[in-house]
């Protein structure tokens, strides 16, 4: 007699995550109230308790998910009712009210079995609908350029949790957005956001949401927060993760984690038109092109700063970007672009400059969370990025 295989085990509720964790903060409390966005994890907390099956759930987290993206993203962009008097460009409400629907969902207990992976693709799904990694879609037809770019999180935050991220701000300012370029053409611009979070990366979050659309776009940027007052187009991006602390205060140092690793390679290159980018004049902040990385030289062990780029047989060590995730996602979505076969399509990281709190409003301790000169940093990044990407749809 065949055996019958036996049920799979329900999940234990997890406990919350670091990044949940501090949504329990001032700040992050402050920031949802004065949103709106307070109400959305105690509504999604009562339709979970609503659902009476897997698919039911599911259908649920794909509503509240997807809604939360375009519920930030019409916020920004001055559709509905602003909720509250933080500042429409503000980021940190989609942040801060996705871990609270994240820890929700983490934490609930359903009336039916529900397995460990079933639970973790929930997570994943309503992850990549709240981050508008599964809502990218291009117009058809000839005549419009396709621009795709990607934000981050905040980062950062056991340092200061009123950290905002104008890369995040941007992608949701710009998401679904119209260009009218100098050549006279329109460019639709389609954007998402991405963790900050080494296990993300290694479990190839970048590439699946990429992948579909690098082949239709006619240009493709990064975007991170990198150096204070200043933009930077990063010309090579290094294969090396240099073990900074993400969101859940993990470490990972090494190669940069990629599939088929026997091919590849320890640098990739921009191919933005960075030439063109820095000698146009797109805003108050000035823009470099970067050419510095650090390296290992050939048969050397001892880290050499290169202002000119890697020299031949060198291992990397750090980017123009550095060695954190602006680095990786700038190095996964050049290697992807190679990849493809698509070397001629423009592609690269942008560097913002440091979002920065106003004078008298640097402690986190005592300062509030926005202030005048935070918005005016924040909207001048925002239209800076814009800006950029104007002339690099034109330019090649």
């Amino acid at each position: 007699m065949a055996l019958a295989t036996p049920p799979a085990p329900a999940a234990e509720p997890a406990t919350v995550t670091v990044e949940e964790a501090r949504l329990d903060r001032a700040a992050p409390q402050e920031i949802l109230r004065r949103s709106g966005f307070a109400s959305l994890a105690p509504e999604f907390a009562e339709a979970l308790a609503r659902a009476d099956s897997f698919a039911a759930a599911e259908r649920t987290v794909g509503r509240y998910g997807s809604g939360l993206w375009r519920r930030a993203v019409d916020r920004a962009q001055g559709r509905g009712e602003a909720g509250g008097d933080l500042s429409r460009d503000d980021d940190r409400p989609l942040y801060w009210s996705r871990l609270a629907l994240t820890r929700e969902l983490r934490t609930w207990q359903p009336g039916f079995t529900i397995t460990e992976e079933g639970r973790t693709r929930l997570l994943d799904r309503l992850e990549r609908s709240s981050r508008g990694q599964d809502s990218i879609r291009y117009p058809a037809g000839k005549g419009v350029k396709r621009i795709l770019l990607t934000g981050f999180d905040p980062f950062t935050l056991d340092r200061d949790t009123r950290i905002s991220n104008p890369s995040g701000a941007t992608a949701l300012a710009l998401d679904g957005t119209w260009l009218r370029t100098s050549d006279g053409s329109l460019a639709r611009v389609e954007t998402a956001v991405f963790p900050v979070r080494w296990q993300d990366f290694a479990d190839g979050t970048v590439e699946r949401t990429l992948c579909p659309h690098l082949p239709e776009v006619d240009l493709f940027t990064t975007v991170s927060q990198g150096r204070p007052g200043r933009f930077d187009i990063e010309r090579t991006n290094g294969a090396w993760r240099g073990g900074f602390p993400d969101n859940e205060n993990l470490s990972r140092t090494g190669t940069v984690p990629v599939s088929a690793p026997a091919t590849q390679p320890q640098w990739t290159s921009t191919t933005l038109p960075y030439a063109a980018i820095t000698a146009a004049s797109t805003g108050r902040f000035p823009v470099y092109d970067n050419t510095s990385v650090t390296e290992l030289p050939a048969g050397s062990d001892t880290p050499v700063v290169r202002p000119g780029g890697p020299t031949p047989g060198s291992a990397a060590r750090a980017g123009g970007g550095g060695n954190y995730l602006s680095n990786e996602i700038a190095y996964r979505a050049t290697l992807l672009r190679d990849r493809l076969g698509l070397t001629d399509l423009p592609g690269g990281h942008v560097h913002t400059p440091v979002l920065q709190f106003g004078p008298g409003n640097t402690d986190p301790a005592t300062g509030t969370v926005t202030d005048a000169e935070f918005v005016r940093n924040r909207l001048d990044i925002i239209a800076q990025v814009r800006a950029i990407v104007a002339v690099a749809a034109v330019a090649r």
